[in-house]
């Protein structure tokens, strides 16, 4: 079964997920899909491409059946055609990752964004039949290469192999080496997506055609300028909005990126909210690190735009 043509390029933002208290719900905290529903808007009225709920920036590992399916449904309601919704459908093993890419599918995801098997550091083969079993529901594909978190390095010639399935059209990037991207071009042809945000500019100047993205979170309309102009080959313009975020863009590789980001949404004026287990509060050194790397980034921003 293949899918419609589609890309997965331009900047699709890895969603965060507000919840808000509730003593009955996990960990006391209900999901707020009002509020998740109005950020997609949100994202997607700034330039953004699309939205992708149940990443790991979406808390998918802490929520339950009902409310990681509902989580979906909402951003294709609140998306509305407007752009594309990709949704995350990682799991442990290949019949768990192909039941989520099954769900997305029936509720109207544009595509699917898939780790290797997750808790398992699975062999070459394995992963290749993880991947073609998610192939079979027909949806396209971006494959999801994050070493870090699943112990599974989907390196250029497993990538090659990989991208054979008739639905796999991208990656997401984020072993952090940048120069894998031209191995991957020279074995095969997929999209290669920057998954970290810190190392976007060096992927995009190597081609990367694509961002799947936390930040924009906080900085959609500004994530979109600096993609636009790299696109359109206006390096040093990018060059001197990229340099005013890089220091703040740096949270999304490290293990607090997902309260250092819903931070960030605060420091702008939209809710970030707290985190379910196992993530907890920020440490008092952290949080007020991340403070000075927002007030460095939107000062920087406010003397980008006045010049």
């Amino acid at each position: 079964m293949s899918s419609a043509p589609i890309d997965l390029r331009g900047v699709i933002v890895a969603t965060a997920l507000p919840f808000k208290e509730n003593p009955a719900a996990p960990a006391g905290l209900e999901v707020d899909y009002d509020r998740f529903a109005a950020h997609c808007d949100w994202l997607v009225s700034n330039g953004c491409r699309g939205v992708g709920p149940n990443g790991s920036l979406g808390e998918y590992s802490a929520l339950t059946d009902d409310e990681r399916r509902k989580v979906v449904q909402v951003a294709v309601e609140a998306v509305a055609g407007r752009g594309v919704v990709v949704a995350g459908v990682h799991g442990p093993g290949w019949h768990q990752a192909k039941h989520w890419a099954e769900l997305a599918a029936e509720d109207g995801a544009d595509g699917v964004l898939a780790l290797p098997p997750t808790m398992y550091r699975a062999s070459d083969s394995q992963v290749v039949e993880h991947f073609s079993k998610i192939n079979e529901v027909g949806l396209p594909i971006m494959i999801y290469n994050n070493p870090i978190d699943t112990k599974v390095d989907l390196v250029p010639s497993l990538v090659a192999e990989i991208a054979q399935l008739p639905n796999v059209s991208a990656i997401k990037e984020f072993s952090g080496d940048v120069r894998r991207l031209f191995e991957i071009k020279e074995l095969c042809d997929i999209d290669v997506v920057a998954g970290a945000d810190d190392v976007l500019f060096e992927l995009m100047v190597d081609g990367a055609v694509g961002w799947f993205a936390g930040f924009p979170n906080a900085f959609p309309a500004e994530s979109v300028e600096i993609y636009d102009l790299m696109i359109a080959g206006k390096v040093p313009e990018a060059r001197e909005l990229y340099k005013h975020l890089v220091a703040v863009f740096r949270w999304d590789s490290r293990v607090e990126f997902v309260q250092a980001i819903k931070l960030s949404m605060e420091q702008v004026g939209r809710y970030g909210g707290p985190c379910r287990p196992p993530r907890g509060p920020l440490t008092p050194a952290h949080e007020a690190q991340v403070r000075a790397d927002m007030a460095r980034a939107i000062k920087g921003l406010e003397e980008y735009r006045g010049r």
